[in-house]
C-alpha cells in the first residue's frame, strides 16, 4: 500500500542540497550587486594545490576553472559578516541592564 504524500511537509534537504542552494544564493547576490556585469576582461590565474582544487570541484560540481574561480571570488565579495559583527559585541551589554529573569 502506497503512503500518501504529506501535504505541507517540506522535504528534508541534504547537506549537498543546502550547499548548492547557498552557492546559487551567492551568485544571485553577486549579480544583484552588479559584480557580474561588464566584459570579462580581467585575467586571473594562479597555481593551486591539487587537493584544494579537487575538493572545491567535488563540493560544487563545477569543472570549469573560470566558473570555479568566479564562484570563489563572488563568495568572498558577498560574504556576510554577521558572525564577526555579533562576536565584536561580546560584553557590550551593560551589567545594569534588566533582562527580566
Amino acid at each position: 500500500m502506497k503512503r500518501a504524500a504529506r501535504v505541507g511537509s517540506s522535504p528534508r534537504k541534504t547537506r549537498a542540497g543546502v550547499y548548492a542552494s547557498k552557492l546559487r544564493d551567492v551568485m544571485v547576490i553577486a549579480e544583484q550587486e552588479g559584480l557580474l556585469r561588464g566584459g570579462r576582461t580581467q585575467v586571473f590565474r594562479g597555481r593551486m594545490p591539487e587537493a584544494l582544487v579537487a575538493r572545491a570541484r567535488k563540493r560544487t560540481g563545477i569543472n570549469s576553472d573560470t566558473d570555479l574561480i568566479e564562484l570563489a571570488l563572488a563568495n568572498i565579495a558577498v560574504e556576510d559578516d554577521y558572525a564577526d559583527s555579533l562576536l565584536s559585541r561580546r560584553g557590550a551589554l551593560s551589567r545594569e541592564a534588566d533582562l527580566d529573569f
